[in-house]
């Protein structure tokens, strides 16, 4: 039995012994006429709300819990795929199996697991024939900051950093130019996802090889 498991058996033990309580506690006195009968239309439709709040009560605590709880994240599944600070192509996703959950077909894609204990990083990816896109995401699947073609232009190129490290950037370093952005991570580790859209099945192989020339490595 995996964590969310628990939780989930956990939150509904509170939602019965919720219900047991609500069945001790003295009730006013109501009319007799207006007090719904076990089995009544009035009686059902209140057991069939108290139950489905506490369902969706129950739901919300497992789905807000899921991330800090899952056991192979997609950090996790990467990590055994690429080290650290390297960019590196995923296969192509097909029906039987995808590097990744709900990866698109209609895109390539490459990660690059990032780990900023050694400095910042310097990610630089040339735009392809159609969109591209850079997303960030903490290692817990938390997304921070995306950047497409679209708004950076011909190539997409920052510094990716922590806030401490961001604040020992020597005060007169141009760190607002338009050829470089600083992105501050909120995690010390996590990934950098790279997708480029691709029109037409026969441009896949030259989308591929486009961005072959991306790069993401600790800054020297």
């Amino acid at each position: 039995m995996t964590a969310l498991d628990e939780l989930r058996e956990e939150a509904l033990g509170l939602a019965g012994r919720l219900r047991r309580l609500l069945r001790q506690m003295p009730r006013p006195a109501l009319p007799r006429l207006s007090r719904p009968r076990l089995g009544s239309p009035a009686g059902v439709l209140l057991a069939a709300a108290f139950t489905l709040v506490l369902a969706a009560i129950a739901h919300i605590v497992s789905i807000l819990a899921m991330p800090a709880l899952a056991e192979r994240n997609a950090y996790a599944r990467l990590s055994e795929r690429t080290d650290s600070n390297v960019l590196v192509m995923l296969p192509d996703a097909t029906p039987q199996e995808a590097a990744l959950p709900m990866m698109d077909p209609a895109f390539v894609s490459a990660v690059c697991l990032y780990d900023l204990s050694e400095g910042p990083l310097k990610v630089r990816v040339p735009a392809t024939s159609d969109y591209t896109s850079v997303s960030f995401y903490t290692a817990e699947g938390l997304a921070f900051y995306a950047l497409s073609d679209q708004a950076a232009g011909k190539v997409i190129e920052l510094d990716l950093m922590t806030p401490s490290q961001k604040a020992a950037l020597p005060e007169d370093e141009e760190i607002t130019a338009a050829d470089r952005l600083v992105i501050e991570s909120p995690s010390q580790e996590g990934i950098v996802a790279v997708r480029a859209f691709v029109r037409a099945r026969g441009m896949r192989e030259l989308v591929r090889k486009q961005l072959d020339a991306a790069s993401c490595s600790t800054a020297n």
